[in-house]
């Protein structure tokens, strides 16, 4: 009896090293390598004047930056945002993400345990009980685009049941076969899911594109590596602006500007293939150093959608 106590002691003590070396590890910096300069030009781009992009907040969790990027502090706290983008276009609205729906408690109770067990979250109002509450006609919507399905992303789809969600081809079969992080995705019996390809040429170092409205103002780039499908969306805005709505290629912006990686257990459980981000991670942070007027709009960063006014 005492022995079996002592190995028990002592398989407790080796887990909570373990535990505490990871921790340790993680609140060290370790930046990625510089990567090459990136040398072109910002493309062209002919935003309307009547384009407009507004921000719908839909929920907030509390994490810390140490959560989010290796050498980030534990002790420092940071908003993780669930928001969606709402680009308005006289070729056709987008939505971009839908961020937490009305029935979240619902998803959010489908998660594993030990997510739930670790995250906590403020409610907020829908992207559609937004929009409704300032009397948008949803008809203008021509569609969602996804960055990634996830469900914090997805979690408003059913409030749209007359909208098509745009997704790449991989993303589909993502949601098909992604396990518990695309039940919510998959889940969706109504939901209109429209496949797009990247016609387009290269853009900003990536090596195929889709313009959405033909003049540059909506740019979609394949980013595969958080999932199979992600993508990055450019914005060109008709004061000047370009932004960068990266999803979750990395969850803060330090993870670009300091190219530091998130940290090893949430790369596991979170990234289809973190060489994937690795690689894109610098290709953004590239980007970032040669074009620092760029806004870098993480899914989950509160300061970059600071950029964007309300609804």
């Amino acid at each position: 009896m005492k022995r079996r106590l002592l190995r028990v002691l002592v398989a407790a003590l080796a887990l909570a090293l373990l535990g505490a070396s990871l921790v340790l590890a993680n609140s060290i910096a370790c930046p990625l390598p510089a990567p090459a300069p990136f040398a072109g030009p910002l493309p062209p781009a002919s935003p309307p004047a009547s384009m407009a992009v507004h921000r719908l907040d839909t929920d907030i969790t509390h994490r810390s930056a140490g959560f989010a990027y290796r050498g980030g502090s534990l002790t420092d706290r940071r908003d993780f945002t669930m928001t969606a983008v709402l680009v308005e276009h006289p070729r056709g609205d987008l939505l971009i993400d839908t961020g937490f729906g009305r029935d979240i408690d619902a998803h959010f109770a489908a998660m594993p345990l030990f997510f739930r067990l670790s995250t906590a979250y403020e409610r907020g109002l829908s992207a559609a009980e937004q929009l409704d509450a300032k009397g948008y006609d949803r008809r203008r919507l021509r569609a969602i685009v996804l960055t990634h399905a996830h469900w914090d992303h997805v979690s408003g789809i059913p409030e749209f049941p007359d909208t098509p969600i745009w997704v790449p081809a991989e993303e589909q079969r993502f949601i098909a076969d992604g396990g518990y992080l695309t039940a919510v995705a998959r889940g969706f019996t109504g939901a209109r899911y429209e496949q797009y390809a990247f016609d387009g040429g290269p853009y900003l170092g990536f090596p195929r594109s889709r313009d959405v409205h033909g003049d540059g103002s909506v740019v979609i780039v394949p980013a595969p590596g958080h999932t199979p499908g992600s993508v990055i969306v450019f914005l060109a805005l008709p004061d000047g602006r370009r932004l960068a709505l990266v999803g979750d290629l990395v969850w803060q912006r330090e993870g670009i500007t300091e190219r530091e990686e998130r940290p090893w257990l949430q790369r596991t459980l979170g990234d289809h293939d973190p060489a994937g981000v690795r690689e894109l991670l610098l290709r953004m942070a590239a980007l970032a150093a040669r074009f620092p007027e760029l806004v870098l709009v993480p899914a989950h960063d509160a300061r970059g959608f600071a950029e964007l006014p309300p609804l």
